[in-house]
């Protein structure tokens, strides 16, 4: 199955900001790419943010992996490219792998939040 990532820049600070501004503007352009498309799977690139971003995220990414079964979407935070593509490569290799969100640091290692 094919795999695509979309990067997700510029959300505001604010946690509760952020996810209005994702479910608003982000989630339905989301939605409207996915519908009918079972054989791609998502990857999701947020920009790096503090823990309290951690659970809308989660929603999310959980919620979007039901919704286009048997595709899967998974995400990960982080700014650092050769982390961002090492996680790539696991995740497109791990068929079993979807709804999580990993939080990457600087080394291409990353852990299930």
């Amino acid at each position: 199955m094919a795999s695509a990532a979309l990067r997700i820049e510029g959300l505001p600070e604010s946690p509760l900001d952020a996810s209005a501004y994702f479910h608003a503007k982000v989630l339905p352009e989301i939605c409207a790419a996915y519908e009918g498309q079972k054989d791609i799977d998502l990857i999701i690139v947020f920009d790096p943010a503090g823990h309290e971003h951690r659970a809308w995220r989660l929603a999310v990414v959980q919620e979007l992996a039901r919704e286009v079964a048997p595709a899967r979407v998974n995400a990960m935070a982080s700014d650092d490219e050769g982390a961002i593509a090492a996680a790539r490569a696991y995740l497109e290799a791990a068929k079993g792998v979807t709804g999580q969100l990993l939080a990457l640091d600087g080394n291409g290692a990353g852990s299930v939040l």
